[in-house]
Formats: C-alpha cells, structure tokens, sequence
C-alpha cells in the first residue's frame, strides 16, 4: 500500500518471520558473493534449479521427450541468460505468470587489446559498461571475473581478487596536491573514461630493454593461468568490486554489496519461484543479460530467446502454433522484477517524497519508468495493477509505489516494455536501492523479504 497507509514492515514481523528473513538474506548474500558476472549468475540458478527438480530442456529435446503438466524444465542461452519454466495444469494458451529480472550489472569490461606499459607500470585498458558515475571506480579494491575462450575450444574461467590470498586491482586518482585543475571539472569529466586502467604491477624482466614489465606480467599470465596475449580477443573479463557482501548498519538491517542492481530482484524471483511446486497457470522466472545496454545481443531481453525456448516447449507439449504461442504470449502477466531508487533524505531535492520508495515499506511498483515524459516506459494498465493489488493484499504482502524521481530529474528503463509489445500485462516490481549503480550498493533486507513474498503470490 502506499506510504500513508502502511506502517514500516519490520513493525509486522514476528520470530518466524525473522527466521525466515534471515534465512533468505543469507542465501542471497552467498548468491552476490559467488555470482558477480551473468556468466556465474547462471551457473548458480542451475545449481539452484536442478536441486529443485528442473531438468534441462535442451536433453529433454534430444531424446525426442515430450512435455506435459507438472513438468519442471529450464534453458540456458548462451550461458548468460536462461528461462524456468513450470508447467501448469491450464493450457498453454491461456497465458503463463511470468518472473522477469536482470543479472548483468554495471562494471568495466577489459578491452581486446588491453595489456600496455607506461611509466615502469603495467595496465590493463577497461571500457565501462552501463552507467556509472566514474570516479566512484577509483582507489577501490577490484577483482576480475570472467573467461577466456581459447583457440583449441577450451574456455578458462578466470576469478582474480576475491580469495584471501589472491591480488586485487586498482585504478590510481590523481593526488590532492595537484589536483587543483581536476577539481574544478564538473564531476562527469573529473575522471574520464580512457583512465580507468587497471594497474597490473611494476617488476620488469631483466633480460628485457624494452616493455620489460609487460612482458613480466605476460609470463605470470601465460605460467599461471594458461592465457596469452593474443587470447585477450576472445575473453570475456569483468572488472568488479573485490570483496563479499555485507550486513550493514548497527541493527544489521540492510546489505552493502555489489551487484544488488538487479541481482537482489533476479535471486528474491528465483527463490520464490523455486520454493513453488504446482501451479495451474504455467510460471516461468526468466532471468536475462544486458538489460543495462539497452537489452542488445544474444542474450539480452531484445532477443527470440525466449521467444523460441517457449515454441520449443510448446511443440514438445504438442501444442505449437504461430497462433497459439502468440495468444500464450498476449494472455501472459508478468512482473518485471527489477529494482527502484529509495529515497535519500541526503539528496531529497531530486525526489518527490510522495511518491518516492522508502526503506523497510516493502517491495516497490513503479507503474511506469521511461525519463520526464514518461519516454521510453510501459506504463501499465489500472485494471492489471488493481489485481496485483488484490493479490498482495490477501497474501500480507507489504508494497508501495513510487517513480524513480522528480519528473525532469532524469529516469530510467528496464525490461517491462519489450515484454509488453507481445500484448501482455507488464509492470515493474522490485526492491528499493541507495546509491544505484554505485559499486556498492544498499538494500533493505525487509524490502528483499517483501519482494520474495510478492513474487510467490503472484505466481501461485
């Protein structure tokens, strides 16, 4: 309910509740921690998804098996995005109840040709990818995830920075004392793009005169992990913040980790949905990549892939048309699990507090996204958000809505209106974040609980 009409959801809780609480956020802290790319983000729901009783579509496929109600299957695309489906009792027809959230967020990338010597310092060359304010990447502590596909097939997964006995990384700022030309930059300028290097070390190779601290660090690379330089092209390598997420505050009620945009929403949909056996609409939790580019490629939102895992499913389920997959597509609802800007009273000049996400008030909708004139939003329907109220209401479920800011403060997207181009009932859920895209990022661990709880109603 909104603000004025719902008291804080820590206020409801009893002992079980917090049992359970404590329960989700420490499997959800364990998920950050283990998942900080797309690439492991799936890795991991597999793990969670087969423990559960999903099986893999594509050996269903190969040996010519057939899908019928009650059946628990999943699909991977290309290894950063993948699709649960379980099928229900009611016709494919009908519709399905969709989870949809994002697993890739802002970073730096490591460049093809990344490796450079200069000034006796050996650099690694990054590109940011999404958007970051960029002098929050520098002097802090980073790792780097990945793989590194090689010639001969192999693929080499790569994590530097996160074990205890492991090198970090770091991108050098300009001193205090000379910094007096930096400082007068607007913010956005005061770090440039071209200068989030990575620092790789500094011992040269005494038989080298030239780039002899290059070559020092291609010979670790080559004697430690197998990689040489020209192996950089077909990598995959994500620059992240080192180090686990982490209880914050004296009353330990929120997280600090990184990542919680929109991992907090991808691993609170894909528990609910697990954590539900049987159903008569057929759910699905879909969990996608590149939402924080615009949803491109492969494996983003923009794709057929969920568009040809669904044909597949359907034709193994002898119900396949181009028409019937278009009325299931049409007859689906879905909740666009994905996260909101909470209110800062630090920066309360850029919200409107009426309708603005506050801590501990529960999972957050925001009927419409887009920038200033609602441009680039799904905006969806009264009657579809009034049955979602209906649904959370019996279900005890705490909500509020918001937008993301004042109207011509700025905005953003997600994923909601490339599903609604299908003719489904779209709207955005999820959980409210401080300092959004920031390397680390703040939750409240009653907002994630609220969240679990919606996701599960609304797929049940």
């Amino acid at each position: 309910m909104i603000l004025e009409q719902k008291d804080n959801a820590w206020m409801t809780y009893n002992k079980s509740d917090s049992k359970e609480i404590e329960k989700l956020i420490n499997g959800y802290m364990r998920f950050l921690d283990r998942g900080k790319t797309e690439r492991e983000c799936v890795e991991i729901s597999v793990e969670m998804a087969k423990k559960a009783g999903y099986r893999n579509l594509d050996d269903i496929i190969r040996k010519g098996g057939r899908i019928k109600s009650g059946d628990r299957v999943y699909a991977v695309g290309m290894d950063k995005t993948v699709a649960l489906f379980n099928i229900g009792n009611e016709p494919l027809e009908n519709g399905m109840q969709i989870l949809g959230a994002h697993i890739d967020s802002p970073r730096l990338d490591i460049k093809q040709r990344p490796l450079y010597e200069d000034g006796g310092l050996a650099y690694l060359n990054t590109h940011y990818y999404g958007g970051i304010k960029k002098y929050q990447w520098v002097t802090i502590p980073l790792a780097i995830h990945g793989v590194v596909a090689k010639k001969d097939g192999t693929v080499l997964k790569v994590s530097i920075g996160e074990n205890e006995g492991d090198p970090v990384f770091c991108i050098s700022d300009l001193l205090i004392h000379l910094a007096g030309e930096q400082m007068e930059k607007k913010v956005s300028k005061a770090v440039e793009g071209e200068s989030l290097d990575l620092i790789a070390g500094c011992i040269p190779i005494k038989t080298k005169e030239k780039q002899a601290v290059k070559e020092g660090i291609l010979k670790l690379l080559k004697s430690r992990y197998e990689i040489e330089e020209e192996d950089f092209m077909s990598a995959e390598l994500e620059v992240v913040p080192a180090g686990k997420a982490r209880n914050m505050g004296l009353d330990e009620s929120m997280v600090l980790a990184y990542g919680q945009d929109d991992r907090s929403c991808a691993y609170a949909s894909l528990e609910a949905f697990l954590s539900v056996q049987s159903v008569d609409r057929t759910a699905v939790c879909l969990l996608v990549d590149k939402e924080e580019i615009g949803s491109v490629g492969a494996t983003g939102m923009r794709s057929r892939f969920f568009e040809n895992t669904l044909a597949e499913i359907m034709n193994a389920a002898d119900a396949y048309s181009e028409l019937a997959m278009r009325r299931c597509l049409m007859h689906s609802k879905m909740l666009s699990s994905d996260v909101s800007a909470a209110y800062d009273p630090l920066y309360g000049s850029v919200f409107d507090k009426t309708n603005s996400a506050y801590f501990g008030k529960g999972v957050v909708f925001n009927k419409y996204t887009g920038s200033r004139g609602k441009s680039g939003s799904n905006d969806c329907n009264a009657e579809f958000f009034a049955e979602i109220r209906e649904i959370l209401d019996r279900h005890n479920v705490s909500y509020q809505t918001c937008e993301l800011g004042r109207v011509d403060a700025g905005g953003g997207g997600t994923i909601a209106y490339i599903m609604s181009l299908y003719g489904m009932e779209v709207v955005d859920c999820g959980i409210p974040v401080l300092s959004m895209h920031a390397p680390w990022e703040i939750t409240c661990k009653a907002d994630i609980y609220e969240a679990y709880k919606a996701y599960r109603a609304f797929i049940s």
